[in-house]
């Protein structure tokens, strides 16, 4: 997940560190250490490597100290808001081969996007690319689920008024979950522009409503641990 994962999809060129959804148990818990521990991985701020946090909804922070992965950063999820369980996105995962055969089993598209949907201004940019990444390499082949697939996630009004007049059909059933296209179809740049604004900031207050008991959860770890 994360930028590795936006990096397999062609929306970024580099990551400064590697992001992975976890499947937080006790079996897999020890697992990721012994991997930890052979990437030599320390960790660094607040909360600690336990599984209460990880079920809670908190990112655990690793910096690697191996030489093939020398200062390279690793987060470790289990929660996400928005976002379905491990079980689910395991299921819809993509599996990506890089050159050499080695397979990487990324989150799916979709379940990125949501997953990008913060509070952080880094991550819309993001959204933006990976959905018009999608959608041109697969527009010569529209399937009707793709097509719906842009009409709720293209966050380029051009691409989004393209995709609305284009599949009248699909925008219409959309856009009971998605008012915006009633713009889009009638091609209503300004007013597209302005609903994608709204649906961004929506959502990134949602995700700071959300992280608040969890930062207020981190500041008493950090004044907890500044006190030891």
């Amino acid at each position: 997940m994360g930028g590795q994962a936006c990096v397999l999809y062609g929306a970024a060129e580099f990551s400064r560190d590697t992001d992975f959804a976890f499947l937080a148990n006790t079996t897999n818990l020890e697992r990721l250490r012994r991997a930890l521990t052979e990437l030599r991985a320390i960790e660094i701020a607040v909360p600690p490597f336990e599984l209460k946090y990880l079920k809670r909804g908190h990112a655990i922070h690793f910096r690697c100290w191996h030489p093939e992965a020398l200062r390279l950063r690793v987060d470790v999820m289990s929660k996400m808001r928005g976002v379905d369980d491990f079980a689910k996105l395991w299921r819809r995962r993509s599996s990506i081969h890089l050159p050499g055969g080695t397979a990487c089993e990324a989150m799916s598209l979709p379940d990125l996007v949501q997953a990008k949907k913060t509070q952080r201004d880094k991550d819309w940019p993001m959204i933006r690319r990976l959905m018009e990444s999608h959608y041109y390499e697969h527009r010569e082949k529209a399937t009707s689920s793709r097509v719906k697939f842009w009409l709720r996630e293209l966050r380029t009004p051009e691409l989004l008024m393209e995709v609305a007049r284009g599949h009248p059909k699909e925008a219409a059933s959309v856009q009971r979950n998605r008012r915006l296209l009633s713009f889009a179809r009638h091609r209503q740049f300004g007013e597209v522009v302005q609903a994608l604004a709204q649906e961004e900031q929506l959502e990134r207050e949602k995700d700071r409503k959300y992280w608040e008991p969890l930062k207020a959860e981190l500041e008493a770890l950090r004044r907890k641990r500044l006190k030891e």
